[in-house]
This record gives structure tokens, sequence and C-alpha cells, in this order.
């Protein structure tokens, strides 16, 4: 949730936040007009109280003959006054209710534009291959999945519905050698490893900002009024939720492991074949807990530590800029590395950074108190670390001509010192 005393101080900068998503900059005047109204109608509520308390102690100083007209002002001060309350009440929870349907302000430099209009940072890691040169045509991550017999979608289908699978045999231990050694990677970083609940509160969903416009995305379950997470970052945003942290020595680092879900309702039709965009899969995700003045430079560590685990795998991938209208509701800034496949010529991502400011923080009521005693809130971030969907890229990647697929170096140790995988005989 933004600062509304500086959205009053500085409104230009909300409206040209939304104008870069493509939202509506009349929002923030609906914003500040239902803050000035909720303040008046407190000011109105207090000045009614205070009356309606001189009025009460002078019921005792009134003669016999005032006492009547004194009481009957009392009385009629007293349901003002109810009304008052109920009326500031209920525009207090307006303002709130706009104030919660603001996105975060984009931060200065974000490209302008919807999901198309990113920039283009660098690309790195190895050189994409050409498989025509090598003499054979890549197969897709499914077909070399089904061969290797570690993908089983039409199991999945028939125990869950589309867009669910099983992973087998090699394919189950890949993924969680992938995860470990994204684990690891984080704990030698310094983060706490954290598997975190997979169900949480409305009030948890909303105030890391998921529930928006997109809200049909997440399963929800209704007899327990809570709602199944689609990333860690949501349980761990929570995790400190009306705490005050002490940050004195640096940031809290998290790493949470978990089952995601997401009911990708606003994608039909859209990379359903195989395991790319599916209803549940697992990832490891990096979180931090800052100072705001630190956050900039705390993204680009989480961007470094996610190259860092691409490197390991051994992708050809890319890094972009998120446009605005691109971000997440929460996200201040993203930067997302995709990684090449070959069989689609084209990058998928796999791995996705924000810079959330305080707008998590705010929310969920988590502040700092700092040296001179005062209270602030502090700046969430979050970035994925390893997930399975790097499972099709480093399928297609490292595979060979018979079908078999090159297990990267780094991977090795946590497969038993596996260099190949190979189709069974």
């Amino acid at each position: 949730m933004i600062d509304v005393r500086a959205l009053r101080d500085d409104p230009e900068t909300a409206r040209a936040s939304q104008k870069a998503r493509g939202a509506d900059p009349e929002l923030v005047d609906r914003i500040i007009e239902a803050d000035a109204a909720r303040r008046e109608a407190l000011q109105t509520f207090e000045s009614l109280r205070a009356t309606q308390k001189e009025v009460s102690r002078s019921v005792g100083k009134a003669s016999p003959e005032e006492r009547p007209a004194v009481l009957a002002q009392a009385r009629e001060l007293a349901e003002e006054v109810k009304a008052a309350d109920s009326r500031a009440g209920e525009l207090d929870a307006e303002a709130d209710r706009l104030a919660r349907s603001l996105p975060n302000i984009v931060a200065p430099g974000v490209p302008v534009g919807g999901e198309d209009d990113f920039v283009v940072l660098r690309h790195e890691g190895p050189e994409r291959r050409d498989f025509a040169a090598e003499g054979f045509t890549p197969l897709d991550h499914l077909a070399l999945g089904e061969g290797l017999g570690a993908i089983d979608v039409k199991r999945g289908a028939k125990v869950s519905g589309s867009r669910f699978y099983y992973l087998t045999g090699i394919g189950a231990r890949f993924e969680l050698a992938l995860l470990t050694m994204a684990l690891d990677q984080a704990v030698a970083a310094g983060f706490t490893p954290m598997i975190t609940p997979t169900l949480v509160t409305p009030e948890v969903m909303g105030g890391t900002g998921f529930l928006n416009e997109h809200s049909d995305e997440i399963y929800y379950l209704p007899a327990d009024d809570l709602y199944l997470t689609g990333t860690s970052e949501v349980a761990l945003a929570g995790y400190h939720m009306g705490e005050i942290l002490d940050l004195s020595a640096g940031p809290r680092h998290y790493l949470g492991w978990s089952t995601c879900y997401r009911r990708e309702a606003g994608a039909a039709g859209k990379d359903t074949r195989g395991i790319i965009r599916v209803h549940q899969f697992n990832k490891v995700e990096m979180f931090s807990y800052c100072r705001p003045e630190d956050a900039e430079d705390e993204h680009r560590r989480f961007l470094a530590w996610e190259e860092e685990m691409l490197a390991k795998v051994e992708l050809p991938y890319r890094v972009i800029h998120t446009a605005a209208g691109d971000l997440g509701t929460s996200a201040a800034r993203k930067f997302d590395c995709e990684a090449w496949l070959p069989t689609q010529e084209r990058y998928m991502e796999v791995t996705s950074t924000s810079n959330c400011t305080t707008f998590q923080a705010r929310r969920l009521g988590i502040r700092e108190r700092r040296e001179d005693g005062q209270m602030h809130p502090v700046a969430t971030l979050n970035g994925t670390l390893a997930t399975t969907r790097w499972i099709v890229a480093l399928l297609e990647n490292h595979q060979q001509a018979d079908g078999s697929v090159r297990v990267p170096e780094a991977m090795r140790p946590y497969l038993g010192g596996l260099d190949v995988m190979e189709p069974p005989r």
C-alpha cells in the first residue's frame, strides 16, 4: 500500500506510474479525495464528541430548571456522535479500499508499456547450439522427458486433469537435484532455508498484493477461507506480519521451498504442451526484508544470485528489464532471466526478481525501529532461484542425438555422479 501522505504531497509521480502501467491515473485523485473526506469526517466526529463530553459534564452543574434541556441536548449530541462515528468508519473503509487498489509506484527508469515492451539488458551463458550443424533435429522437452521415463503428462491428466503431470524416475531425481543445488547456494550466501505453508489467509494473500484483477488465477478454498499460494513469496512476506524487525545488522534473507499452485485462468492455449505452464510445480524462492535505502542494491544482488545458478546449469539466457505494464501489483521494478528454447526458437522466463519497496510491508504492518527510536516500514524483495520449469530448458539445451541428455557438471554431485541421462533400455 502506498503512503497516502506522500501521495498528497506528490500526486504527479503516482499518476505517471499509473500511465506507465497502462492503468487509470484518475485513481490517484479518487484516493486523495477519499482521504480528504475521511479526515474531514474524523475531524467532525472528534469535534462532536468533545462537545458531547463538555455537555455531559455540565449536567451535574445545571440547575433543576436547566437540567431537562441539558439532558435533551446530551441525548441529541449522543445520536449525532454515533452517526458521525458510523460515517467516519464508512469513509475510512472506502479510503482504505481505494488506497489498496493502487499498485506500487513504478521505479525510475522502468520501461513504459506492456508485456512486449521489455528492454533486453544483455545475453549471457554459452552460445546457442546449432543442431543442424550437429546433424540432428532437436526434440522438445516432452518428447525427451517421455523418452527418458522422466515426465508422464498422460497419467497426470488422467488423475488430475489437464496441465498436471508426474515426474518419474530420473525426472523426480533431476528436479530434487536442481532445487537442492539452489538451496545449497542460498545457504552458502547466508539465507535461512524454510519449508513454507502453501495455504494462507486472505489477510496475507491480500497483503502481498495478489488479490487484484488477477485473483481468478489463484486457487481458493471457500470452506476454509484460505488460498493456495502460487509462490512461497506470499508465506515469506507474511512470516513477520505485524512485527517490528531489527535490521541494524543488515537484511534478513529467507529461502522458501514449496509446492506452488496456479490456475492460469488467463493463459488458455498458451504453452499447454508439456510442463511449461502447469497448475502445480515446485520452486525455491529467495526473499529479503531490508531497509528501503538498501533495496536497489539488494535487488542487484538477487539478480546476481539467479545468474550464478544459471551459469551452473550452463544455459544460454538473456536478462530483461520488465516493462511497467507487465509488473505485478506489488513490484516497483522487475528483472527476468529467460532461457533459450531451441525447439521453439524463443526465450522462456526461468527467473524473476522484484523489488517491492515498502508496498507489502505497509499492508502487512512490518516495520523497523531505527536507532533514533522512530518506526519505519521495511522493504521486501523476492527472486526465483530454481523451479520445475527449468527442466524444460535443461532437457532441450543439453540433449544429444540419441535422445540422451547431458547433466551439467555442477549438478552431477547431486545425482550421484551421473553425467548423462539415458533412455531406459
